[in-house]
């Protein structure tokens, strides 16, 4: 099994800037990609970006010049840190991690952590 445990989201002003981690636990042999996804009330949820194993990263376009997603492969960490928050940035984002498990024959994982609230108000 793998856990998934988000930090960071919470209230900020409009321009302002939050940093989220997410730490990926348990019984992993190989994580071949980490990412970031929101959902706003209301709507679908939605790709922010993502980073796999080769560092390669991909940004939705909302997200494209103020978020920057990195990765710290040795801890099963990812990280997003976003700048110039706006109001249409407000959700809540779910760290998703894929990968394969430390168990006989390898076999894929797709996980997802409980999400954290962003909120960007004056």
């Amino acid at each position: 099994q793998v856990q998934l445990v988000e930090s960071g989201g919470g209230l900020v002003q409009p321009g302002g800037s939050l940093r989220l981690s997410c730490v990926a636990s348990g019984s992993i042999f190989r994580v071949t990609a980490m990412g970031w996804y929101r959902q706003a009330p209301g709507k679908q949820r939605e790709l922010v970006a993502d980073v796999v194993s080769d560092g390669t990263t991909n940004y939705a376009d909302a997200a494209k010049g103020r978020f920057t997603i990195s990765r710290d492969s040795v801890k099963n960490t990812v990280y997003l840190q976003m700048n110039s928050l706006k109001s249409e940035d407000t959700a809540v984002y779910y760290c998703n991690t894929r990968g394969q498990l430390l168990r006989l024959y390898k076999p894929t994982f797709d996980s997802w952590g409980q999400g954290t609230q962003v909120t960007v108000s004056s």
